[in-house]
């Protein structure tokens, strides 16, 4: 069991007492305290070393896993990690490191990681021993933070009764009627963009589709998740929408805190002097704030006997299963995460477009072919018009596959254990890479990391994208941990999309841009992504 620094200073005191009553010729210094300063320096120095250095490189089990290369004997493989974006050493490694399923790698200051790889250890993993494995600790606190300590967060008991209790909310029976909520919103959405390219005085057509996007799925996950219209789209001087662009606008500042929260106390890095810290606290209390309102506003209703809606948070609250301050956590769950991995995916789809035009082409044409609301606005949408169209869902699952929202994600072994045969020792980190998986040669072959649609196409592929093992796609996770909003998150984007590609013909604005990634709690184009759109001719 790892000794903590205050263990060690409090090992301190009781050595200088009794050193200095006992035999004060064994002190290292005559004042109390600088006798524990002293000690307290030496043993966490020597802490440092032996966790540094002697156990990674000489005892640790963990040092006959297959490794990846490269690694430093004080930082271990964290330059590359820090050099690229999040995700993308990891996707090398799965491919060039020959593994049985697991791959060692070391963090800054020799960190262990253990980064899974086949789909027979991702099942024992996210789904034979699932609460085995929960969220580090330090990971919890840090989102809990901003996403409210929700099902995202929860472990063991209190997730499974979470997830049960909001189950019904987010089943398919229910997802389905909110299609007609995912298309108005669409569809306002490429008004908007037509109307801003036809007043933009430079004549460009250019608009950031990031942006758009961000502000579409905040309007959704308003009216579908909580009914209420935060009106983003129409208004992007919305609070809620101005709110989560500042936290998650990546920044130098941002990452160095990522970073040095590893290390030092929760409490300190909190209360640090810097920017960042005084526009995530004021984030905080918008988002409580707003979601609070909500939860009265809706609680109200429902004791009244009015009639509830739809949304996700009528049929949570008519679960009878959460207090007010439990549906404020869950309200702040879906509302980031809710609307950030949709927006990534949907940008994603439009750069992947852009740069395939014969698939943008062909898209367009199934779906001008086959969904009448494109032309009419009179005219209904169900579920079955957009999952009936099969170059449809497999651009979407294409997309989802080679550009996964969030890259990775972290367990952490709870007591010692076994992965694969493999003894792993209690708080490994456990590394679980949407981008490396989805894209591993051995899973999908030699065209693994391109962007083919027509693999989703033919007899038994819609599903699978001829992928043997549907694990082979880790994108919402698998089992008990699975995202729980997966349906609802693939109809919103799908409907998204539909309408985008059905209305407007889309090019990058700089074709010869090369392609930078950021990596903030989503994976994104770094600086946007300008694209020009012009309307298509019936």
């Amino acid at each position: 069991m790892a000794i903590s620094k205050r263990a060690l200073v409090v090992a301190a005191a009781a050595i200088t007492f009794f050193t200095q009553r006992y035999a004060p010729w064994a002190a290292l210094s005559a004042s109390p305290m600088r006798n524990v300063a002293a000690l307290s320096s030496i043993a966490i120095f020597a802490k440092f070393c032996w966790g540094t250095f002697v156990y990674p490189l000489f005892l640790s089990p963990l040092r006959h896993l297959p490794q990846a290369p490269g690694a430093n004997f004080l930082i271990g493989n964290w330059a590359r990690i820090l050099k690229d974006p999040s995700g993308e050493p990891q996707r090398e490694w799965i491919d060039t490191v020959p593994n049985d399923g697991v791959i060692y790698y070391r963090w800054l200051f020799n960190e262990p990681r253990v980064l899974i790889t086949s789909p027979k250890v991702l099942a024992e993993v996210l789904v034979q021993r699932s609460y085995e494995f929960g969220k580090p600790e330090r990971i919890r606190r840090g989102i809990g933070r901003l996403l409210g300590i929700g099902i995202l967060v929860a472990e063991g008991d209190e997730h499974k009764r979470q997830r049960r209790l909001l189950m019904p909310a987010f089943a398919f029976r229910h997802i389905k009627d909110l299609y007609s909520v995912f298309w108005d919103k669409s569809v306002e959405l490429t008004n908007a963009i037509a109307h801003a390219v036809r007043t933009d005085e430079t004549g460009s057509s250019v608009v950031e589709i990031r942006d758009w996007a961000s502000r579409a799925t905040l309007d959704i996950i308003g009216l579908a998740g909580m009914g209420q219209d935060f009106n983003a789209i129409a208004d992007p001087s919305n609070e809620l929408n101005v709110t989560y662009r500042t936290i998650f606008s990546p920044s130098t500042t941002a990452k160095v805190m990522q970073i040095a929260s590893f290390f030092l106390p929760e409490w300190l890095i909190r209360h640090l002097p810097v920017k960042r810290n005084e526009e995530f606290k004021e984030a905080i209390r918008t988002i409580k704030r707003v979601s609070a309102s909500l939860v009265r506003s809706k609680r109200a209703k429902l004791e009244k006997g009015d009639r509830t809606d739809v949304d996700i948070l009528s049929v949570a609250i008519e679960s009878g299963g959460f207090s007010d301050d439990d549906m404020v956590n869950q309200l702040m769950t879906f509302l980031a995460a809710g609307h950030e991995t949709t927006a990534s995916s949907l940008t994603w789809a439009v750069y992947l477009l852009c740069k395939h035009p014969d698939a943008q082409t062909r898209l367009r044409e199934e779906l001008r072919a086959n969904l009448p609301a494109l032309r009419d606005p009179e005219a209904k949408i169900s579920s079955a018009d957009i999952d009936h169209l099969p170059f449809l869902n497999a651009v979407l699952n294409e997309t989802s596959r080679v550009f996964p929202p969030v890259a990775l994600t972290l367990r952490e072994a709870g007591e010692d254990t076994t992965i694969q045969g493999h003894f792993i020792p209690a708080g490994t980190t456990i590394i679980i890479c949407p981008w490396a998986i989805n894209t591993s040669t051995a899973l999908w072959g030699a065209d693994a990391k391109e962007f083919v649609p027509d693999r989703w196409m033919g007899p038994g592929k819609a599903n699978t994208g001829g992928a043997e093992s549907n694990y082979a796609v880790t994108t919402f996770l698998h089992g008990p941990r699975s995202c729980i909003g997966k349906d609802f998150a693939k109809a919103e984007f799908a409907c998204l999309l539909a309408a985008l590609v059905g209305r407007f013909e889309m090019e990058l604005e700089d074709e010869g841009k090369v392609l930078e990634i950021s990596a903030g709690i989503t994976s994104t184009p770094k600086g946007g992504l300008r694209v020009k759109m012009m309307e298509v001719e019936w």
